[in-house]
């Protein structure tokens, strides 16, 4: 397949010609033909949609989906991890075997099979790959071995672990907090229990499986060893064999031996000693009863403390540690996702971590199943920056590989020298051309949240982030400004909190360090302490005071993190501007501290190192700025979106992944300059409004959003609704449950999740009560204000989920929902056109338009697991196959029959199909097109967003009603209330003619007093967003 299209007379061998060529002309002639290949057909998409792939949605019920996606106009599938993973999985972030599928998700035949109906339907996919981290609480391999063997695993490497921790009772093994009550007690109630299978022994915690060190089996088996011998007889060929076998296990390497050939021998002979002690045991069942009886004497007997001291003293000499779960904060020695014990680091920066991680990936990509990649959390990565380049170099050297065995009929003898070749000859390549072709062949976006001003480094080798920032810019334009001080005083006055945004971050971020990443400030600390003792200058410094700055610095760092390496020769400008305003704002806040502690730190962050230092101390301190990377981004992620976000709640609609809820909504002018950046800089990034992580769905903001309309009337009812439900409360010790904020958050998330229409079944109403009480469970722990995951306080608990009980209840909270449901029925349909609005100007704006499952109806979801139920597809094609009947015969008569009837979704789909079909049609205007902000004239100038994509004589205009509340409740309606006003367009849009695309209708622009104008009024009469597309015929 790759060879297609790439013979080119003279630029490389075919057939047997190839074995007369120097590895450096194979590689020229490869690196050009492919480079032209790519050059060619470059493969980028237009349009995706994401599906969560889990045992309840296997490839083959992905395939089914996909002619509907083909009609939707959709260009590609965006599916989850699907490699293997913890079984169970419903996300597939936690893989344990980077080398097969996910089982539960289908079979390599059913991958084959999806892949096969994708190309059909010309459709590609970005796969969402997670090379951060892996899932290690169940069935991974490689964790296993580091667990059995420690330091002399030949997959130790692959984790990010320090066998060198500052508690020196964890040198050389792993905490593995997972127990349930502190170690002895856990111990002497009898729940750890040794075990024996197939020659090998295990450590059973109830579902946790862990290894014993191959060294202690000895222990095990030497245990009254005298008794076998005495029953066997010494010469006997069991015992003879049993007996090799514990001179072998005695020879085995240490655990703590780290040269290669000791690690490689350990390797091979402990398997050696498990495949003799299962065939000697199968063979004697003299010697099994002997095992069985000391695996009894080991396990103990509760209430008898002493009878557990033999397996206490097996579990000391294993690779791990053994602890209570609430000690991990504080004492865990290898690095994980956040704080999430079930998720440890790999480290893809080692040649050998990345090729096992990515092998199957790239056969993929190789392949042409995957044409895409998403990269999950980048800013886990020791070096995002090499980790890029890596990726685009590997899937270049895939291509090449693969045209290089077709050339020379299989023979891949030849191929490391030429692989090598390619490479230096491909790093030459994107080195010396910055922006080369081959720096981004690879469609590759990342899961990039952007605070403030902060753009992605330049050096990255991807197309752009998967759209955290353009979701919210387009929901916060529909947020009226004028409502922030109103809102902000109902906000304070109503639940006694204050509005100091930039304080509470930084408080939470401090609780973080305190309670969930502890360990990772410590180990910081004492390398910095370290550090400073090389120098005679900064030796004084003493440990508490550089940990102190160290909090100081990480907490105030308004950034998830900066990017310093090693091997590019100055620092990004970027990275320089935020720890330069870091480290004077520390400054600031801590003038008894010893400046000169934030400028060490500061020097060493931004690599300006003593003169006096040498090679050595320098790539220590390297190593310290970089790991400190690495921890800056989890603080910041768990303080604000896992814990801010559900504090600060003056308009939860603003309290979204990447979002900046301190800043009231967005101003139409930045909204048009991060498109204009975005279709300057990244025109392949992607724009999305939900996602499974987003902590309420674009229907569920949309709707909030009107509260910014009538921010008065909002204040009375919230303030009459704390009243109506105060009874509900119950007073604890440490206050009233749930407090006033938490109610706050309950009243703004009810309005804005309750299902659309005029009334709930009793079905529909069950459902809706359970998902508001699992959301409130969920929301109060991630606060960490009155309880939390890791200190829960069940009367609070309780009492919160009593609350929401009593709030549905028919008989007592039946007066209180029912004016819940009239108020939410007056502002549903404004809802319904802010959700019309930002879903139009997402499908005009630069960028990959993204889908999430099920959001092309409506869709009222909160943060996950909410947000990954299932979807019916059935109906979904069902309904896109009637729209489209319906829509040939009378495009018009649709349109108004839709807007009529809003509540069942089916505008938000015909919407969505006809924008993803006018991208299809006018693919290069939308992948090169330039971008223009339009103004409007007029009373209702303010009251809408407009734009235009232009390239050559194909151009699009688009047009979003805003803050439509009072239009629509109006008696002219939405399309009289913009009356005599105008959208303004340039002076070359004179003469032109457009068509509407939902209604058909023909449109051209008038000449006003003002200039060229197209009015509002009647491009509204039919549908409540425009978009318009050039006629050239």
């Amino acid at each position: 397949m790759l060879r297609d299209g790439l013979e080119e007379e003279g630029t490389a061998p075919t057939g047997s010609s190839g074995a007369t060529l120097s590895a450096e002309a194979l590689a020229e002639g490869l690196f050009k033909r492919v480079k032209d290949a790519l050059v060619e057909r470059p493969r980028t998409p237009l349009s995706t949609y994401r599906v969560q792939l889990h045992q309840g949605f296997t490839f083959q019920q992905a395939r089914d989906v996909v002619p509907f996606l083909r009609r939707l106009g959709i260009s590609d599938l965006y599916a989850s991890p699907y490699l293997k993973a913890t079984p169970g999985s419903t996300h597939g972030y936690d893989c344990v075997d980077h080398q097969h599928l996910n089982p539960e998700v289908g079979s390599t035949e059913d991958h084959q099979a999806l892949c096969a109906t994708l190309r059909e339907n010309g459709l590609g996919q970005v796969l969402d790959v997670v090379p951060n981290h892996m899932g290690i609480e169940r069935g991974n391999p490689l964790w296993f071995d580091v667990l059995e063997n420690g330091p002399s695993s030949v997959y130790a490497k692959y984790f990010d672990i320090d066998w060198s921790p500052v508690k020196e009772e964890l040198r050389d093994k792993v905490l593995l907090p997972i127990l349930g009550d502190q170690y002895g007690v856990v111990l002497e109630k009898g729940e750890l229990k040794l075990s024996f299978r197939d020659g090998a022994f295990f450590v059973n915690y109830y579902d946790h499986l862990l290894p014993l060190a191959p060294r202690q089996y000895g222990r095990v088996l030497r245990h009254g060893l005298e008794r076998l011998e005495a029953k066997l007889g010494a010469d006997s060929e069991p015992m003879v064999e049993l007996l090799s076998i514990l001179t072998a296990i005695e020879h085995l390497p240490l655990r703590t031996e780290v040269e290669r050939p000791r690690v490689v021998e350990r390797h091979r002979e402990k398997e050696v000693i498990k495949r003799r002690l299962a065939v000697v045991v199968e063979k004697s069942p003299e010697v099994a009863a002997y095992i069985e009886d000391n695996i009894r004497v080991f396990n103990g007997e509760p209430g008898n403390p002493r009878s557990f001291d033999l397996l206490d003293r097996v579990l000391a000499s294993c690779s791990y540690r053994l602890a209570h779960w609430r000690v991990a904060g504080e004492e865990i020695n290898y690095r994980r996702f956040f704080d999430i014990n079930g998720l440890a680091a790999i480290r893809v920066e080692d040649p050998e971590v990345f090729q096992e991680a990515h092998a199957l990936v790239f056969r993929w990509l190789r392949d042409g199943c995957v044409t895409g990649l998403r990269i999950d959390h980048p800013d886990g990565l020791f070096d995002p920056t090499a980790y890029f380049l890596d990726l685009q170099e590997r899937y270049f050297v895939e291509r090449a590989h693969a045209v290089f065995l077709q050339d020379l009929a299989g023979d891949d003898t030849r191929w490391p020298g030429v692989e090598a070749a390619l490479k230096e000859r491909w790093r030459a390549e994107v080195t010396q051309s910055p922006d080369s072709v081959l720096r981004k062949a690879l469609y590759v976006v990342v899961e990039k949240i952007q605070g403030g001003r902060e753009r992605i480094p330049e050096a990255w080798a991807v197309h752009g982030t998967t759209g955290y920032r353009f979701a919210n810019a387009v929901s916060g334009v529909f947020v009226h400004p004028a409502a922030e001080p109103h809102l902000t005083e109902t906000y304070e006055r109503l639940t006694g909190e204050k509005g100091d945004f930039a304080e509470l971050v930084y408080q939470k971020k401090l609780l973080i360090m305190r309670v969930s990443m502890a360990s990772e400030i410590n180990v910081l600390a004492h390398e910095l302490n370290r550090i400073s003792e090389m120098s005679r200058r900064t030796r004084d410094f003493t440990l508490n005071s550089l940990r102190r700055a160290l909090v100081e610095f990480i907490a105030l760092f308004p950034v998830y993190r900066t990017y310093v390496d090693g091997w590019r020769p100055g620092l990004d400008a970027r990275d320089v501007q935020y720890v330069e305003w870091t480290i004077q704002r520390a400054k600031e806040r801590n003038a008894t501290t010893n400046a000169s502690i934030f400028d060490f730190l500061r020097d060493i962050l931004l690599r300006q190192y003593p003169p006096q230092s040498d090679e050595r101390e320098r790539a220590v301190m390297l190593r310290f700025a970089m790991k400190l990377q690495q921890v800056t981004g989890p603080v910041m992620a768990k303080g604000l979106e896992d814990t801010v976000f559900y504090i600060y709640n003056r308009l939860v609609s603003l309290n979204e992944v990447g979002g900046e809820p301190e800043r009231f909504g967005t101003r139409t002018t930045t909204f048009h300059l991060r498109n204009q950046e975005r279709a300057e800089h990244w025109p392949a990034s992607q724009l999305t409004t939900s996602t499974h992580d987003t902590k309420r769905s674009e229907d569920v903001r949309a709707r909030i959003n009107v509260l910014t309309e009538l921010p008065e009337e909002w204040r009375k009812l919230a303030r009459r609704w704390l009243r109506l439900t105060e009874k509900f409360a119950q007073a604890l010790p440490s206050g009233a449950a749930p407090s006033a904020n938490d109610v706050y958050l309950f009243l703004q998330t009810l309005v804005g999740a309750w299902p659309m229409g005029e009334t709930l079944s009793p079905e529909a109403r069950a459902d809706f009560h359970r998902r508001m009480r699992e959301y409130m469970a969920k929301a109060i722990k991630e606060a960490k204000v009155r309880t939390s995951w890791t200190n829960p306080d069940s009367a609070y608990d309780d009492a919160v989920a009593h609350f929401v009980d009593a709030c549905f209840d028919e008989e007592k909270g039946e007066g209180f929902l029912e004016e819940v449901r009239v108020f939410k029925r007056r502002i549903e349909r404004a809802g319904q056109h802010n959700a019309l609005g930002q879903l139009v100007l997402k499908l005009a704006s630069p960028g990959v338009v993204d889908t999430y499952q099920g959001c092309e109806l409506w869709d009222l979801s909160l943060v996950d697991p909410d947000n990954r139920r299932p979807v019916d597809f059935t109906l979904r094609s069902r309904l896109l196959e009637e729209l489209d009947s319906q829509a040939r015969e009378d495009a018009a008569g649709l349109c108004s029959r839709l807007v009529a009837g809003l509540d069942d979704g089916r505008a938000k789909l015909f919407l969505l199909a006809h924008g993803l079909r006018l991208r299809q049609r006018q693919q290069e205007l939308f992948r090169r097109g330039g971008y223009r902000a339009l103004e409007l004239s007029g009373p209702r100038a303010q009251g809408a967003v407009a734009f235009a994509r232009e390239l050559d004589d194909a151009g699009v205009v688009v047009c979003a009603p805003r803050y439509v509340l009072e239009a629509l409740e109006s008696p002219q309606g939405l399309s009289g209330a913009y009356a005599d006003t105008f959208l303004d367009l340039p002076e070359a849009y004179a003469g032109m003619m457009f068509r509407d695309v939902f209604t058909g209708r023909q449109v051209r622009p008038e000449r006003g007093a003002g200039g060229v104008v197209l009015p509002l009024a009647p491009l509204l009469e039919r549908f409540p967003v425009v978009l318009l597309e050039r006629s050239t015929g």
